[in-house]
């Protein structure tokens, strides 16, 4: 991949600016460069196929959050701008074979999880729904066309895969009644399948949508995963821009305004819980039957990328509130080790934190010195590999799970990014 003389000025001089030795430069650069370099396919077809590092498949939130940190220099790097509009075309297609699906193989090669009790398509690697999955390709769509102004994008095939979002969507706030979507995996873990014969514990109608799974790709213990709402709230204002000023669809655009205000209604009547430390905090999960989990989980949309997916700000008192306690020790996954603490998930081993959890509490912290520390952290705890894992001991970083994974090397590289623009802010 051969970027611009513009671009690559622009990194150096970021890593120049504030790499305070040569080991932050080199992972910066290393982490910046990592998708493009390891995981991206640039395809015949004019797509570009982007798999999540040791795992041979392309799941639509990782492929779309591995390329985030590019946006902003594409808008004078064809290079880039090939490689992100082959990647949403290919989300596209892929949300066209199939809404419900997760993760998806190059081609129809029936790789992955063929053995799962649900809808199959030999294009399919895995097909657990997840809201987050439909609301990351249209994140990443209307920020490149933001920042680039190119709209072509939004073409027929693109419509097609916005009536149908829009048409799951409003389907899985009725999820009981109306959705023909159900998903089992023999002989695995509780996480890993749906109970109640495939269709999730019970919920009931509340104006939410429905998801199957989590962003970990775990199972939801309660059926509306209230970050995931809160994302896909943000994305339907972000197709309501589109349908005004690109497509001029005012049918379209008042069936995503609908849902739109109907999920955020539902979003402040039954995800928000009044602790009695803490005051009123999101909740992670809810079912509208007077059920609630209090915790969050590292993988994004958390709790605490609230400001980052863009439903509200950091200085919003319900998120300061909930970012507190989703960093202390009353958030299950919150770990504390000798080198480290932040948050983790059950997806992986107890006590085991996460860098996507760090970098996104840098992306989101209100002050410069809280962004250095999570920088200075991440660096310290990259086991001596130069990069990001999916996990890590906090008291042995070089103990770590999944050596080659993108989408956290593009998060450190995205904050250190985010604290270059802060510094010249401040000397503005």
């Amino acid at each position: 991949m051969n970027l611009t003389s513009e671009t690559i000025t622009s990194v150096t001089r970021i890593a120049d600016k504030l790499s305070v030795n040569e080991k932050q430069k080199k992972m910066f650069i290393n982490c910046f460069l990592s998708t493009l370099n390891t995981t991206t396919k640039i395809i015949d077809d004019n797509t570009t196929f982007i798999f999540t590092g040791d795992i041979p498949a392309m799941w639509l939130r990782d492929s779309s959050a591995q390329v985030r940190h590019y946006v902003p220099f594409a808008r004078t790097d064809s290079s880039l701008q090939r490689v992100i509009e082959g990647l949403i075309r290919r989300q596209i297609n892929y949300i066209n074979i199939d809404p419900y699906a997760n993760a998806f193989n190059e081609a129809p090669n029936n790789d992955g999880f063929c053995d799962d009790i649900t809808k199959q398509n030999p294009w399919v690697w895995e097909r657990k729904y997840e809201v987050d999955s439909l609301c990351y390709p249209i994140s990443l769509a209307w920020q490149y066309w933001k920042a680039t102004g190119i709209s072509s994008i939004f073409d027929e095939n693109f419509h097609h895969a916005v009536d149908l979002i829009l048409d799951l969507w409003k389907t899985e706030q009725r999820h009981p009644t109306q959705s023909r979507y159900s998903f089992m995996r023999n002989n695995a873990p509780k996480s890993d399948t749906l109970t109640n014969g495939g269709i999730g514990s019970p919920v009931k109608e509340t104006g939410l949508t429905w998801s199957g799974f989590r962003p970990s790709d775990d199972a939801c213990k309660y059926g509306y995963l209230i970050p995931s709402n809160m994302f896909a709230v943000v994305v339907l204002r972000y197709i309501g821009n589109i349908c005004e000023s690109v497509w001029n669809d005012q049918r379209l655009y008042q069936k995503a305004k609908h849902l739109e205000q109907t999920i955020d209604a539902a979003i402040h009547k039954y995800g928000i819980i009044n602790h009695p430390d803490y005051g009123p905090i999101y909740a992670y999960e809810v079912d509208g039957l007077g059920n609630c989990l209090l915790m969050d989980d590292a993988n994004v949309p958390s709790l605490l990328s609230i400001p980052y997916l863009g439903y509200t700000t950091c200085d919003d008192p319900i998120y300061q509130n909930t970012r507190r306690f989703v960093l202390s020790k009353n958030n299950p996954c919150f770990y504390t080790g000798v080198f480290a603490k932040g948050i983790g998930s059950p997806h992986t081993p107890n006590g085991y934190v996460w860098p996507i959890g760090l970098a996104m509490q840098g992306l989101t912290a209100s002050s410069a010195d809280e962004m250095d520390q999570m920088i200075e952290l991440l660096m310290n705890t990259d086991g001596n590999t130069g990069a990001m894992h999916e996990s890590f001991h906090p008291d042995n970083p070089d103990i770590f799970t999944r050596s080659w994974f993108a989408w956290a090397d593009s998060l450190f590289a995205e904050l250190i990014i985010k604290r270059y623009y802060e510094v010249e802010r401040e000397l503005q």
